[in-house]
């Protein structure tokens, strides 16, 4: 498998923190933070969440999570994490984006909340002790990471036997396609597979960075899904999800989206 170039751009990760900190000054939807209501639903046992734009993970997927040791991975931004929080668990947030930091933070300060942000990158929880967490909750993200691999096995370390780990993918067909084609409502493809943003002419990687603040690869279902079996853990469930509103054209014709739930085995 070859690996993403990322001789284009000298700091991958630190246009992609830089870029989410923008989106969160700009207003992304993925940086508004829940309501006062929907936390106090949420003390009372009455919460859902999303790995992927739309559908809501199922409750089987979590299990009990009150007492539990919950890691957000690269889930920033004031919305999954302060909802475990309010339901029990006791949740760190990790995240490249100080800003999606501080929309944990922020709901917490608001609503009397205890979750402890911790800034890195997806691909390096060496902050952490082996075996810290009972459940990782890991939404869409791992398209700005270069490398999925080293994702998958550094939560399978941090993953307590018997552990889950819940996982948003993107569906590596999205990046075949023409971008600009498809906000026209047209199907062109484009790219290769594997994908990178990096693998473009620079001139449109500047456009993209202007435009989106962030670059994004596409991984294969071979180490996105392969992998996590590949670092020890067990797939036990998974499903399809479709497009944020309004979706691209190609959310026509298949799921953009997919979610995992793994479990780190008990020996």
């Amino acid at each position: 498998m070859a690996e993403a170039n990322t001789d284009a751009v000298t700091d991958v990760r630190a246009i992609n923190r830089a870029g989410w900190n923008r989106r969160v000054a700009e207003g992304d939807m993925w940086s508004i933070p829940v309501s006062p209501e929907e936390i106090a639903r949420a003390r009372e046992g009455d919460w859902s969440v999303v790995l992927t734009p739309k559908k809501f993970v199922p409750r089987s997927w979590f299990g009990e999570i009150a007492g539990k040791d919950l890691l957000g991975l690269a889930s920033g931004g004031g919305q999954q994490c302060p909802l475990f929080a309010a339901a029990g668990a006791r949740v760190t947030s990790f995240d490249a984006s100080d800003a999606q930091l501080g929309r944990d933070a922020e709901v917490a300060a608001r609503e009397g909340l205890h979750i402890q942000t911790v800034q890195g990158y997806m691909d390096d929880l060496s902050v952490f002790p082996d075996e810290s967490f009972d459940l990782i909750f890991h939404p869409v993200s791992n398209c700005f990471a270069p490398e999925v691999v080293p994702v998958w096995r550094e939560c399978a370390r941090v993953l307590r036997p018997g552990g889950a780990l819940l996982a948003g993918l993107c569906n590596p067909l999205n990046y075949i396609f023409d971008m600009d084609a498809q906000e026209r409502g047209e199907m062109i493809v484009r790219h290769k597979l594997p994908y990178a943003d990096t693998d473009l002419p620079p001139a449109e990687v500047e456009r993209l960075i202007a435009r989106d603040h962030t670059l994004e690869f596409s991984h294969t279902l071979e180490t996105q899904i392969g992998g996590q079996l590949a670092a020890g853990l067990m797939l036990t469930d998974l499903f399809e999800d479709g497009d944020s509103d309004p979706p691209r054209a190609s959310a026509a014709y298949f799921q953009p989206f997919l979610a995992t739930r793994a479990i780190r085995p008990i020996a």
